[in-house]
């Protein structure tokens, strides 16, 4: 079943071409980042030319009213006639840059409100692919990418991880004694006592239908194997809780370890034969 299950979750697309749409992704949030930067290039752009504005307006009101200083004469005559067009023009001058600066500020900010919203959106998107809408933990896909990281890091550190395995017992009956609806609202449950019981560090993922996968970082078969402990005693008291429902959740688990220089897929292998073999033993049990 392993062999089967590690294949990409979207069915539709192959490896090659799921790399491909990430590629995809990566490049478009690259891009708008670069726009993004570039806005601040044309902000100092803008304020380059009021200060060349400025510097030219301030020497030509110092060449009128300081020729010794700028042109190095005792005076200056300057026709009377032609001041006022003179300061007219250079206070048009002053009202046409000041017109476009906000026009070009209030058209910068528009941009890069409307990028960063499109930034935004799209790593909201990503992250919501990467999320199971009904239990909100992480799914498949997630799996499929956080995998390669933590063999990379257990191989780099010489740190073992864990894969624990879960599968809810009687799910089908479930649904066909209470309705899906009520099927729904179990899942939920399981996943909130899966992320009650386990540590923030955990990865719990919704790796199908009725199943659940806990990836624990730094962990031993052991200290996985405790942490099952404390998941089925928060079960039992959930049990005890909830006892008028008419249903008793039930959980089938089996934990195997990662270690350096392991296969991972052997890994993922072996925790689902563990995890079938209980589900076999609890069968038979009375």
């Amino acid at each position: 079943m392993v062999a089967g299950q590690s294949e990409s979750p979207l069915k539709s697309l192959g490896r090659e071409d799921e790399a491909r749409v990430t590629r995809d992704q990566a490049a478009r949030r690259n891009k708008l980042w670069q726009e993004i930067r570039s806005l601040e290039g044309r902000d100092f752009q803008i304020w380059g030319i009021g200060l060349l504005i400025v510097v030219v307006v301030a020497a030509g009101f110092a060449a009128l009213i300081l020729p010794n200083v700028m042109w190095h004469l005792t005076s200056m005559r300057v026709d009377g006639r032609y001041l006022p067009q003179l300061l007219s023009g250079f206070i048009v001058l002053v009202i046409l840059f000041n017109i476009y600066a906000i026009n070009q500020r209030r058209l910068l900010h528009n941009t890069r409100e409307e990028l960063v919203r499109q930034l935004i959106r799209g790593e909201v998107a990503e992250k919501m692919s990467l999320i199971d809408p009904m239990t909100e933990v992480f799914n498949r896909r997630y799996l499929d990418e956080i995998i390669p990281t933590e063999v990379s890091r257990a191989e780099r550190l010489n740190a073992p991880f864990s894969l624990l395995m879960l599968d809810l017992d009687a799910f089908k009956s479930v649904n066909t004694r209470f309705g899906h609806l009520v099927g729904d609202q179990i899942l939920k449950e399981v996943a909130l006592l899966l992320r009650l019981t386990f540590r923030p560090s955990d990865i719990i993922v919704r790796y199908g239908g009725d199943e659940f996968l806990v990836l624990l970082p730094g962990t031993t078969e052991e200290q996985a194997e405790r942490a099952v402990q404390r998941l089925f005693e928060a079960v039992d008291r959930w049990n005890g809780g909830n006892a008028s429902l008419g249903y008793k959740m039930g959980l089938s688990w089996g934990v195997a370890t990662f270690r350096k220089g392991a296969n991972v897929a052997e890994v993922f292998e072996a925790a689902d034969q563990k995890m079938f073999q209980f589900k076999t033993r609890q069968k038979r049990s009375p």
